[in-house]
């Protein structure tokens, strides 16, 4: 992970201390499920606890104590034995290393996806805001780029909250497929440890149980959780892309707030760049880059091999961190977003009305005329709009219009109230409640 692009709250997650802690609550909790099955003395267990519950392990002794044995788990449970002393012998008792490794992954991603939900939380509540703000702030829809229709900029920010509620709706679901625990023993057959162990752990540790192991935890869970990830991060990109684009100079129809005393280039002192939401773009790409490796993983040798370890060593911390932050940053662009809707306004108007075309060509074949002879009637006074547009940068105020009127064809068929009365433009925005209602409601 990149200190740069990592919040606090996350990165303990996934700390060396984090991880000792949880192997110790799950080695701990299993020895109380042992002791009430007699397997071990329940004064084993109570001392397990109260001489390693309290302890800070030493991650550096640990780390020393691995080079020489070559094996993470038996290294901590070398260390611990420091602490506990005799009863160190009953810790363990039918675990394998799996057993410890995948459950604390479990609890590891279960947490960081707690923490997931309060960034998308966050942007959600910022997205409904500005929506609301923004209900009625007409703008141009672009389509390939291209003005196409008005709509409204709350619209297109009631858009990006319906995409990030359904996030939050798959987000729920790979938390709930990705929080399982597996304590079932060397290749998942319960042979030296009962499942009644497995159910105190995974009800002490706040997870669901795997029903059937193997020797780990399958890992069609974790393909689908990382997907899900990919996708929120690229609805992040979504969103990103939508304010560069609508920060281009040549549009400036909305831009990320620019505080006093930053700078924009070291070259340029007149540079206002969209540094927050290009960095988004690049965060979605490294989470993205999480989900092949994730899908890749699925397939293991018979009932277990660590092809999948080194992988998810790095991409669990990664894109954990990656998306917990870029959620952060996405949802303050939004607060804090400047919105300039005379501009929007302005470039919308800039040709002459052609977004009203549609209702022409409508107009024309209710009025009897052909779908493509009405298409060519509009056309026609469409492209002599878009050529006075291409030679002097504006087509000007109402040029379709009177060019529509100066058309004897179109006007042999529409009355002037008729033609006048589509260049209204609350007519496309009259079920901006219904959408609004759709979204909100």
């Amino acid at each position: 992970m990149i200190e740069r692009y990592a919040r606090k709250e996350m990165t303990e997650i996934w700390s060396a201390a984090t991880k000792y802690r949880i192997w110790f609550e799950i080695e701990a909790h299993g020895c109380d499920a042992l002791a009430e099955l007699g397997v071990i003395p329940k004064s084993a267990a109570k001392n397990i606890w109260d001489r390693g519950g309290s302890v800070e392990f030493d991650v550096a002794k640990i780390d020393e104590i691995e080079r020489e044995v070559k094996h993470d788990v038996i290294a901590f449970l070398t260390h611990l034995a420091e602490f506990i002393g005799e009863d160190a012998r009953f810790v363990h008792q039918g675990f394998t290393s799996s057993d410890i490794l995948d459950t604390t992954l479990s609890v590891q991603l279960a947490r960081a996806t707690d923490l997931l939900l309060v960034g998308l939380d966050r942007v959600l509540a910022a997205l409904k805001k500005r929506a609301e703000e923004h209900k009625y702030t007409i703008t141009i829809g672009r389509s390939h780029g291209i003005h196409a229709e008005p709509t409204t900029f709350g619209v297109k920010l009631a858009r990006f909250h319906a995409e990030f509620s359904r996030a939050k709706t798959r987000l729920l679901q790979a938390r709930e497929e990705i929080a399982v625990c597996a304590i079932s023993g060397a290749i998942g057959t319960f042979a030296n440890i009962d499942p009644s162990v497995e159910e105190h752990v995974a009800k002490e540790m706040g997870l669901a149980i795997e029903p059937v192991s193997s020797q780990i935890i399958p890992r069609d869970r974790h393909a689908a959780y990382f997907a899900t990830l990919g996708v929120i991060a690229s609805s992040i990109e979504n969103i990103a892309v939508e304010i560069r684009h609508l920060q281009r100079t040549e549009v400036l129809e909305a831009e990320e707030f620019f505080s006093k005393g930053q700078k924009g280039s070291s070259a340029m002192p007149h540079k206002r760049n969209p540094v927050l939401t290009e960095n988004l773009s690049g965060l979605a790409r490294l989470v993205r880059m999480a989900v092949v490796p994730a899908m890749e993983n699925v397939a293991l040798w018979h009932e277990r091999d660590i092809s999948h370890s080194s992988v998810e060593r790095g991409i669990g911390p990664d894109t954990t961190v990656h998306l917990d932050f870029a959620l952060h940053r996405l949802a303050g662009v939004i607060e804090n977003l400047v919105v300039y809707p005379e501009k929007m306004k302005g470039n919308m108007d800039r040709l002459g009305g052609l977004h009203n075309s549609q209702r022409f060509l409508l107009a024309l074949t209710q009025a009897g005329e052909q779908r493509e002879s009405a298409y060519r009637l509009v056309q026609r006074n469409a492209m002599k709009v878009w050529e006075m547009f291409r030679t002097e940068g504006s087509a000007g105020e109402g040029s379709f219009l009177n060019l529509i009127l100066e058309d004897k064809d179109v006007m042999a068929l529409l009355s002037e109230d008729q033609v006048r009365a589509m260049f209204d433009d609350d007519y496309h925005l009259k079920h901006v409640d219904t959408i609004f209602d759709r979204v909100f409601a």
